[in-house]
């Protein structure tokens, strides 16, 4: 398998390129903006690529989607989209793109996470008029809020809850309604990532929770996506597919 890497000059570009590595995988281009010229298999931009690969892993920013969207629309390279931060316009990109070529999307890529999310359903679901809290914590350095995982987990809650509703922070004088998920954001420090899903009655609280110690995680999680992704028919794909495909 050959790959290309969007964002390879970022702290997360370069665990990519590790994990690429220690499983085998060639990676043909390196892009990023912040290179200063485009030189061997390091490139400017994705206009510039002129090498094939068999998938595309983009640990980027945001607003280069619709860049990365109109390289694989011309090439129909599958593609692992794990930039988070998207807005509803961009995410419809994602969507689209996936009428083209195969397109893994996630909010994070963590087994252990996409664990949560079915544990998240189950007790919910067993406390139908329970309150639900989500509470996020990340690096000072981190720009979207809430994280794309806490937006997965109340994705999580709205399956079995359709009613929810997501509030996000708390502020003013208003009593917390029925149907309100709060989901909270927290920056400090060098955290990797925190998520707290906090389910209460009037008589019992369950907690559930995942840390993430290494950011080397997501890496490997992202090219064990492209592993599975290679090869599958245009659409959209997420961590339950490579879950259930186990």
């Amino acid at each position: 398998m050959k790959a290309i890497v969007v964002g390879a000059k970022g702290r997360m570009g370069a665990h990519v390129l590790t994990a690429l590595e220690n499983a085998g995988v060639e990676c043909v281009a390196k892009v990023d903006g912040f290179y200063e010229e485009t030189k061997g298999n390091q490139y400017k931009s994705l206009a510039e690529v002129d090498v094939k690969a068999d998938v595309l892993i983009d640990f980027s920013f945001h607003l280069l989607i619709k860049e990365i969207c109109e390289f694989v629309s011309k090439t129909g390279i599958a593609t692992v989209i794990a930039t988070t931060g998207h807005t509803a316009e961009e995410k419809q990109m994602i969507y689209d793109l996936a009428n083209k070529a195969p397109v893994f999307y996630s909010g994070n890529y963590s087994l252990g996470i996409t664990m949560l999310c079915d544990a998240v359903k189950r007790v919910v679901a067993a406390f139908p008029d329970a309150d639900v809290e989500i509470v996020e914590t990340h690096h000072n350095r981190k720009a979207d809020a809430p994280s794309g995982t806490a937006k997965m987990l109340f994705e999580a809650v709205k399956e079995v809850r359709p009613d929810a509703v997501e509030v996000d922070g708390r502020s003013g004088i208003c009593k917390r309604t029925k149907n309100e998920v709060g989901v909270n954001a927290v920056r400090m420090g060098n955290i990797v990532g925190i998520h707290e899903v906090i389910i209460g009655t009037d008589f019992e609280q369950i907690t559930l929770k995942h840390e993430a110690y290494d950011r080397a995680m997501f890496a490997q999680g992202a090219v064990k996506a492209a592993n599975y992704l290679v090869g599958k028919a245009n659409g959209l794909y997420s961590m339950k597919d490579l879950l259930c495909d186990k």
